[in-house]
C-alpha cells in the first residue's frame, strides 16, 4: 500500500471514531474536530458526506481517478521500448537530448521517471557532501583548457581525442581525434581556436612531455626551457599553467567522462569506423550539439579574446623551429635532408649564417633569416617556389 492510501485509510478510522463520539454526545463538534486536525467546518461537511454515502464519501478521489495530464500506456510503453532497442546504456540526459530532437514533447523529468519506473534506468545513488568550486572564469577568452583523452572510441583502436574548450563558457572550440597526442595535436587545437575567434589569454594543459619540460618526474616544470609547443605560446602572448593533479583539471576530467559515454555510442549508431569519418562527425554534428546543449553563459558581459595574427604569421609560430648555420654550399642539413638556399638579390651568399628551420605539421619546411622567409621545401626537401616572395 502507498503512503498516500495509507494515510487516508488512517484518517478515515480517525473519523469514524470521532463520528461516533459525537454521536453519542461523548464529544463536541469543536473536539471532535481537534482531535482529526480539521476545523469544525470541515467535519460538518465530512459528516455530512458519510451520512449520505459513508466511508466512499470520504475516500481522496485524486487516489482513484487518473488525472487528465497523465500520459496514455501506449507512449510510455513506447518510450521504453525505444531505449531498450536503441540507446541501452545511455544516461537519461543523453537520452532525453535525442528524444526531444525526434519530436518528443514531454519534460525530462518525465522521461526519467518513466524509465526509472519500467527498470531500465538505476536510480541514482545518493550524493555526498557538498564541496566549494573554483568559480569559472568571467569572460570567454580569459582561460581555455586542453587536454587529450585516449579511449578506445571504436572496437578494437585506440585514438587519442584532443580537446580545446572555453573555462567561463564550457564551449568546446576545437575537438578532434588522432593517433597519438603531441606537440602536433596541440598546435592543431590552438590553431582552431585562434582562426575561429581570436587570441585569448591563458592555457591550461597537463604536464605533457610536448607542454612542459620537467627535470625531475613529477615534480615542478621548468619555465625557462620551453618546448617548442611553449616557445609558440609565448610567441602569441598566451600563458601557460601548468596542472599538478587530475583533480585541478575537473572541467576537462569530467567534459572527457561525458565525451566516452555520449561519442562511443553516437558513432556506432553512425556505423562509423574510421578516424577520417570521425573526425567529420565531431566536426559537422557532435560538437555543435554537444555546444547547443551544455555550454553555459557567461558570468560578465564581454569577451577577452582579441585579433589573430595574419594567417603567413601563424605559418610561422605554430610550427616546430630548429636553428641550422649554413655551410659553405649555402645548404643546410636538417634530419638527414639537404636544403639548397637559393639565390637572393638581398645577399649574395649565406655561408656560416645562422638561420632557422621551419617544420610545419603538413611536413613542408621553411628557411628564414631573421623575419625574412628564404624558400620553402616539401617534406622530402625539392623546393617549391623558385620565384618568391622576401618578407620586408
Amino acid at each position: 500500500m502507498r503512503r498516500t492510501e495509507w494515510l487516508q485509510e488512517l484518517r478515515m478510522t480517525r473519523f469514524e471514531e470521532a463520528f461516533v463520539g459525537w454521536t453519542e454526545s461523548r464529544l463536541t463538534q469543536d473536539e471532535a474536530a481537534r482531535v482529526l486536525g480539521v476545523c469544525t467546518r470541515t467535519f460538518r461537511r465530512w459528516s455530512d458526506r458519510y451520512e449520505e454515502e459513508g466511508l466512499d464519501g470520504l475516500r481522496d478521489k485524486r487516489l482513484t481517478q487518473a488525472s487528465k495530464r497523465c500520459a496514455p500506456v501506449d507512449e510510455v510503453l513506447a518510450l521504453v521500448a525505444r531505449y531498450q532497442t536503441g540507446h541501452q546504456s545511455w544516461n537519461v540526459q543523453h537520452f532525453y537530448t535525442w528524444y526531444r530532437r525526434d519530436g518528443g514533447g514531454r519534460s525530462y523529468t518525465w522521461v526519467k521517471t518513466r524509465l526509472q519506473a519500467a527498470g531500465v534506468v538505476p536510480r541514482a545513488r545518493r550524493r555526498g557532501v557538498h564541496r566549494q568550486r573554483r568559480e569559472a572564469a568571467p569572460w570567454p577568452g580569459m582561460l581555455l583548457h586542453q587536454d587529450g583523452s585516449r579511449h578506445e572510441w571504436v572496437p578494437g583502436q585506440l585514438w587519442d581525442l584532443i580537446v580545446t574548450m572555453d573555462d567561463a563558457i564550457n564551449e568546446h572550440y576545437s575537438l578532434f581525434f588522432c593517433a597519438e597526442e603531441g606537440t602536433w595535436s596541440s598546435l592543431r587545437g590552438v590553431r582552431e581556436v585562434l582562426e575561429a575567434k581570436g587570441v585569448f589569454c591563458s592555457l591550461y594543459t597537463d604536464r605533457g612531455s610536448h607542454d612542459w619540460h620537467t627535470p625531475v618526474a613529477g615534480g615542478q616544470v621548468d619555465k625557462r626551457t620551453p618546448t617548442q609547443f611553449g616557445r609558440a605560446m609565448a610567441q602569441l602572448g598566451i600563458e601557460m599553467i601548468p596542472a599538478y593533479s587530475p583533480q585541478a583539471r575537473g572541467r576537462s576530467e569530467r567534459a572527457f567522462k561525458t565525451h566516452q559515454d555520449r561519442l562511443v555510442k553516437e558513432l556506432a549508431a553512425a556505423g562509423i569506423t574510421d578516424m577520417a569519418r570521425a573526425n567529420a562527425y565531431l566536426r559537422h554534428h557532435y560538437r555543435p550539439a554537444f555546444n547547443a546543449e551544455l555550454a553555459r553563459p557567461a558570468r560578465e558581459a564581454g569577451s577577452a579574446f582579441v585579433a589573430c595574427p595574419a594567417a603567413a604569421e601563424l605559418d610561422a609560430i605554430l610550427c616546430e623551429q630548429y636553428e641550422r648555420r649554413v655551410g659553405s654550399d649555402n645548404c643546410v642539413r636538417f634530419h638527414r635532408l639537404v636544403l639548397q638556399i637559393p639565390p637572393d638579390r638581398y645577399r649574395c651568399h649565406y655561408v656560416k649564417a645562422t638561420v632557422t628551420v621551419l617544420q610545419h605539421p603538413d611536413g613542408w619546411l621553411a628557411i628564414r633569416h631573421g623575419p625574412r622567409e628564404l624558400a620553402r621545401y616539401d617534406r622530402r626537401g625539392k623546393l617549391l617556389q623558385e620565384d618568391r616572395q622576401v618578407a620586408a
